[in-house]
């Protein structure tokens, strides 16, 4: 994946988001982290200026306000994290969430990549010292941090294509928004069970952990 301009430009097609993953099936359900973005009009406003702009490209599926997030980190599968674990990472990031400050993230102007459209999230250092909290509560419940912690481009996503197809119809809509960008304020992450049965991603929140707060006591 790649948030250059001048390659995204350069791709010859559009390629199918909606693939099963290993691990992934109809049914499966996955604890994640993410930044969602119920409470943000901000972003609900730009994505819909993106929904709008999209709206007659083939082989696109638009992605609602409701399912608008930034993927943090994953959990692991719920037949293989109990909800126990899950629950004591939730605490440890009570902890490991607290020493880091709120702050201003922003969003865009949105590229293409072969399986989405999205837009990038700055100032990414802050967005991965979230990431790099969320992993080391992780750490200190579990015996291994799923994912790597190299190769994070924070984003957030406003399309996945969901067919084989050129580029150029989608990075044609998007000349309009070029130079346009959404400002939100990031407080807090989530823990969230993830699944995909409907080409899209839908979730129930498991817990919220603020930034910034810092709690007393030990996880």
């Amino acid at each position: 994946m790649t948030d250059d301009n001048s390659k995204t430009a350069e791709l010859p097609e559009m390629t199918d988001h909606w693939w099963w993953r290993p691990g992934w099936q109809p049914g499966t359900r996955c604890y994640a982290w993410h930044l969602t973005f119920q409470s943000s009009p901000e972003v609900h406003r730009f994505a819909a200026e993106h929904r709008a702009a999209l709206a007659e490209v083939p082989g696109l599926d638009l992605i609602p306000d409701p399912w608008l997030h930034l993927t943090m980190q994953g959990l692991g599968f719920t037949t293989e994290v109990g909800e126990d674990d899950a629950r004591a990472v939730v605490r440890a990031a009570a902890h490991t969430l607290a020493t880091v400050p709120a702050f201003t993230m922003t969003l865009g102007p949105a590229i293409v990549v072969p399986e989405a459209l999205l837009l990038p999230a700055e100032p990414a250092d802050a967005v991965r010292q979230v990431r790099g909290a969320i992993r080391a509560a992780i750490a200190h419940v579990r015996p291994e941090v799923p994912e790597s912690a190299d190769g994070f481009h924070p984003h957030v996503s406003v399309a996945y294509s969901n067919a084989v197809g050129p580029a150029a119809p989608a990075l044609r809509a998007l000349e309009p928004l070029a130079d346009r960008r959404a400002v939100v304020r990031v407080a807090g992450a989530e823990l969230i069970v993830l699944h995909r049965d409907r080409r899209m991603y839908e979730w129930e929140t498991f817990a919220s952990v603020p930034l910034g707060s810092v709690p007393l006591g030990r996880p």
